[in-house]
């Protein structure tokens, strides 16, 4: 990364909107010079598990970059880490379709990661931003993320490499200016997403009238800190507890929400892809009012997304019904199906067919797919245990 000129006077938090990641920025900037990004891609495509050596032809530089960020911080809490698993278990296709509805939104408000997205014609394209995501958060939610059998570690280290290229390549394509605007994907907006996809999710699905406890809540935020020092966000700029993250997010992420000519290009694109889903004209609506419900009625204003008054009371109704149905789970095998359906639909499309019959190449580790067989609410099969779903 070229050095930049930071205003004096920043707070810390402030200051973050000039950090890029100096470790994945080296690498990237020496690949360009040598030309050699589409060989080390081609190797980096089969680095998949934790468990996998390095390989042994790449370039020396991206060989100590893999081996420098190969283990979690030693303060990772492997209890906390499993306790998240199981909520994920539990409750991952509710989690599935908060952030798909809600989360994807909420990085659009922002402005000017939302122009950042625009400029990067690979991230412009929701069906590959959906599939992407999804499968980040398959990864950090299986039994054993960062450990021997898991293969969220390399998903990490070629996460920080992609944001380093788009780095690179908007710093010096004459369409964005660093002293006035920053850092492209700077540790401001990497902290900002990290707190779109934990605590606003938490937040989402409590709206949605999912029951979270307080300690589920701690636990799945726990593991996107755990997450957030992985991708090279500064450990001490992450709060350490909840209740202290949902104050940084109402005071840094919701207080830069607003609208854009990008914010509501990509949301207009992403509500045609969820609407592809559903078959039929019929249910044209239903998606943007899903939406509607997920996030504040300010953020959906600012991007344009639809109103239907039949839709949103249907929601609003479905919403109510989903409260009692959560509050029965425990006690009736019917309500668990119906309640998992909304989720089941939308992480099965996303799976099968995200726009125009494209397959995608999410996959859900073994682990999960197992249990989630066994529960009868797998989405990848396209089917239902009929044991499971009878009450």
């Amino acid at each position: 990364m070229p050095e930049t000129l930071e205003p004096p006077g920043l707070s810390a938090l402030e200051r973050l909107k000039y950090q890029g990641d100096p470790l994945a920025d080296a690498v990237i900037a020496e690949l360009v010079a040598d030309e050699r990004t589409s060989a080390v891609n081609e190797v980096l495509a089969q680095f998949r598990d934790n468990d996998q050596p390095i390989p042994e032809n790449l370039p020396e530089s991206v060989r100590r970059y893999l081996i420098e960020t190969d283990t979690p911080p030693d303060w990772v809490d492997l209890d906390r880490v499993a306790r998240a698993y199981e909520f994920f278990v539990d409750d991952g296709v509710h989690v599935a379709s908060v952030l798909s509805f809600g989360a994807m939104v909420n990085c659009y408000a922002q402005p000017r990661p939302s122009r950042v997205l625009s400029l990067t014609h690979r991230l412009n394209q929701p069906h590959r931003r959906l599939s992407e995501t999804s499968q980040f958060v398959l990864n950090l939610m299986g039994p054993d993320p960062f450990g021997s059998g898991g293969g969220f570690v390399p998903t990490i280290q070629k996460t920080r490499l992609i944001h380093a290229a788009v780095r690179y390549f908007i710093t010096r394509s004459g369409d964005w200016d660093v002293e006035a605007d920053g850092v492209p994907l700077c540790q401001q907006d990497m902290l900002g997403a990290l707190l779109i996809f934990s605590v606003q999710v938490i937040d989402g699905m409590r709206r949605m009238g999912i029951t979270v406890t307080d300690r589920e809540a701690e636990d799945y935020y726990y593991v996107w800190r755990v997450t957030g020092t992985m991708l090279g966000i500064p450990a001490e700029a992450m709060p350490e507890t909840l209740r202290e993250a949902q104050e940084l997010n109402a005071g840094l992420v919701e207080a830069s929400y607003g609208p854009s000519a990008e914010g509501i290009e990509l949301t207009r694109n992403l509500l045609r892809l969820y609407e592809n889903m559903v078959p039929g004209k019929a249910f044209d609506g239903v998606v943007a009012a899903m939406v509607r419900q997920v996030v504040t009625e300010d953020v959906a204003d600012w991007l344009e997304v639809p109103r239907s008054r039949g839709w949103g009371r249907a929601v609003g109704a479905g919403v109510r019904a989903m409260r009692l149905l959560e509050r029965s789970e425990d006690r009736s095998r019917m309500a668990t199906a119906v309640l998992d359906k909304a989720g089941d639909l939308l992480l099965g499309g996303s799976v099968r067919t995200l726009t125009d019959g494209q397959s995608t190449t999410l996959t859900i580790p073994a682990d999960l797919r197992e249990k989630w067989l066994a529960a009868g609410v797998c989405p990848v099969t396209g089917r239902r245990d009929r044991a499971a779903a009878s009450p």
